[in-house]
Formats: structure tokens, sequence, C-alpha cells
């Protein structure tokens, strides 16, 4: 069974390489493995060594610390009764959203927050 920390990483690997757009084979390419290694590190089965997390980190522009922020909270996630789901990392269509909502000019995109707060009764 993998360790939190491991899957951890891995879903944050994945979630930064969807951010910017990179396939599993060009981030593999860029930092000299099999894109196969790639999808073990993502789903947390083998652990990323530091020396490759750096390697990774370079690749898509990021520093190392980003892979381990929201940890903390990994057991807090847990016991948490929040209507978000567990792993809103692996959601695809959370991802979509954060993106689409990004490529918004800012003034409208927090007009949109406003309305989705609204919508939502957390305001």
């Amino acid at each position: 069974m993998p360790h939190p920390v491991d899957v951890h990483v891995g879903k944050r690997i994945r979630h930064r390489r969807w951010l910017v757009g990179m396939t599993q084979q060009q981030l593999a390419e860029s930092v000299g493995i099999k894109f196969q290694q790639i999808q073990k590190y993502e789903t947390g089965a083998n652990r990323v060594s530091a020396s490759r997390l750096w390697d990774i980190a370079g690749s898509m522009d990021v520093d190392v610390s980003f892979f381990f922020e929201g940890l903390e909270r990994v057991s807090e996630d847990k016991q948490s009764t929040d209507a978000a789901p567990s792993d809103l990392l692996g959601d695809k269509e959370a991802l979509d959203l954060v993106r689409s909502y990004y490529s918004i000019p800012e003034n409208q995109r927090r007009r949109l927050f406003d309305l989705a707060r609204v919508l939502s009764d957390v305001a």
C-alpha cells in the first residue's frame, strides 16, 4: 500500500503537469525517464527520489515545495465533513473549472467568484 505522502506528491505532480498542459510523455522526456515511471509517481505506486523531484520541479517551473503544499491537511481531510470531494486534485472537472477560471480577466473573475459564493449559500 502506498504511503500517503507518496500519494500526495504524486497527485501534486499530476495537478501541476495538467495545469501547465504537459503530457506524461513530455514530462518523462524532459527528466530523462519513461512515461510509465511518471504514471507510477502520479499514483504513488513508486516513490519519487529527491533528485528526481528536483528535476520534475525544474521541468514544470515550480518550486519543490509545491509538491508538499497541503500535506498537513491530508490527515485533517479524513475527518472533515466539507462538501468538497476529498480528491479535488484528481477531479478532472474541478481542474477544468480552475483552468477556465484563471483564463477569465481578473475583474470578471471576481464577479464570477462572488456569484458562485452566493449560489452556494456560503456568503
